[in-house]
């Protein structure tokens, strides 16, 4: 009987060499593109209007996308350097044992973005199914888009960036078809001077924090992809200008439907079908092609990294195993349809607090003390315990997370602030590791100083 695995992923927690590595800067570029023009991000551009009035909403997503970045690139750029997913990262931060928790608790969160994407995919196809034939049947699509999901995923990274390529490019011709509508069938200078919500509790600087959040919820996958990355300026450049093109075309699609939405009296929306199906149900079916790529080329991604984050804790596993598994799992779960968009707020809102905590951690030991380098075959075995700390756990950056995502929680559900949480806990934590880490080393300066002055002064005597 032959292998029907054999053509499957092989992907595993080991270092990337640089001679297998597969990215160049269309590729990373293409990537970055399909993970951020995504569903989830549209609709959290409808968040933004009537909150906000529209030149402003455009202004804060193009301003917290291009500061939100910068730590997302800082981030993937220790997975280009040092060939590791981003799981595997962690351990040099947190020690060899004290990663599993991060890990754990990523692949739970990322087969819940699964879930939630899907069901907003299988909406948009059905209202396009719909528009067409009149045949409607909204299990039946979140199913098909999961399948088609779990179908690539399983193929590796390979699969993945093959696929990114293809669906990038048809999601920018298609986004512009979409917007070049838009702008043209419904009164833009009326979204223009629309008036922003009365007593909105979202003021400019809480929808700066949710845009730069959205960069956050990235970080914890980031060096899954860009350890593919042939060179450090390829990783970093094609990451920063794809993720800065996709949230803007995505946050921006999301606050203009919202707009033109209210204005034509409809219930408000983040969905292009909805609002262009209406008059026009060929370039419905394009607007939900758009959202049904944006989807697949997304949890494709989500899948992957779970995947991996499982892999972190589960080395000696074969890949499709997990990725099967966890995408069946996926499956199931974006059936449970409209709770998933209810808590999709909060959702956002504890990812803050789980991971900005994290992310902070592991980029001010990289790059502050451990001065730009994880040995990758050792911290991946752990044979001489570099990153073993106390009891493969280090005791301080457990503090600082700990700090870090009370902090988050404090200010994020029971009292908010009129900044946000987000921007305010990376800085906490970030501060609160450093100090932990500074007084450990000059601790053990100490402990040394003193070692050598009792030696000298046996000596002497």
């Amino acid at each position: 009987m032959s292998d029907f695995t054999k053509n499957f992923g092989r992907d595993s927690v080991q270092p990337v060499s640089m001679d297998g590595r597969s990215m160049g800067f269309f590729a990373t570029f293409s990537l970055w593109i399909g993970a951020n023009v995504v569903v989830t991000t549209v609709y959290t551009g409808m968040l933004l209007v009537p909150a906000l009035d529209y030149p402003t909403a455009i202004m804060v997503i193009l301003l917290g996308s291009l500061i939100g970045a910068v730590p997302l690139i800082l981030m993937g750029n220790i997975g280009t350097r040092t060939g590791l997913p981003t799981m595997i990262v962690t351990k040099g931060a947190f020690g060899d044992r004290g990663a599993v928790l991060p890990s754990a608790v990523n692949a739970i969160i990322l087969i819940g973005w699964t879930w939630i994407q899907a069901y907003m995919a299988g909406l948009s196809l059905d209202h396009a199914v719909t528009y067409l034939t009149g045949y409607s049947n909204i299990n039946l699509f979140t199913v098909v888009t999961e399948i088609a999901v779990v179908a690539i995923t399983i193929y590796g990274h390979r699969g993945i960036e093959s696929t990114e390529k293809v669906v990038a490019t048809l999601m920018i011709l298609l986004s512009v078809i979409v917007f070049g509508y838009l702008f043209t069938a419904f009164d833009f200078g009326k979204l223009i001077h629309m008036a922003a919500e009365k007593n909105s509790n979202m003021t400019a600087m809480v929808a700066f924090d949710i845009v730069v959040a959205t960069a956050f919820s990235w970080m914890p996958t980031v060096c899954d992809y860009n350890r593919n990355c042939v060179s450090e300026k390829t990783g970093m450049m094609g990451t920063y200008l794809g993720y800065n093109l996709a949230t803007l075309i995505a946050m921006g699609l999301g606050a203009t439907v919202s707009g033109f939405s209210l204005m034509e009296n409809m219930t408000q929306t983040y969905d292009p079908v909805d609002l262009i199906g209406r008059s026009h149900p060929v370039l419905g079916f394009v607007a939900a092609i758009v959202i049904f790529l944006s989807v697949l080329s997304t949890n494709v991604m989500a899948l992957y990294s779970a995947t991996m984050s499982y892999l972190a804790i589960f080395p000696r596993h074969r890949f499709w195993v997990p990725a099967l598994v966890m995408g069946i799992i996926s499956i199931v779960g974006a059936l449970l349809k409209s709770w998933l968009l209810e808590h999709f707020q909060n959702f956002l809102l504890m990812i803050g607090t789980l991971f900005i905590p994290v992310v902070a951690i592991v980029l001010v030991d990289y790059y502050l003390f451990k001065r730009m380098h994880y040995d990758g075959e050792e911290i991946v075995t752990g044979q001489n315990k570099t990153y073993w700390y106390f009891r493969g756990v280090n005791p301080r950056a457990y503090a600082a997370y700990v700090a870090g995502a009370v902090f988050a929680y404090c200010f994020s559900y029971i009292h908010t602030l009129p900044t946000g949480a987000t921007i305010l806990t990376f800085i906490i934590t970030a501060l609160v590791y450093g100090a932990l880490m500074k007084f450990s080393v000059q601790e053990r300066r100490l402990s040394g100083m003193t070692k050598a002055n009792n030696l000298q002064g046996r000596f002497s005597r």
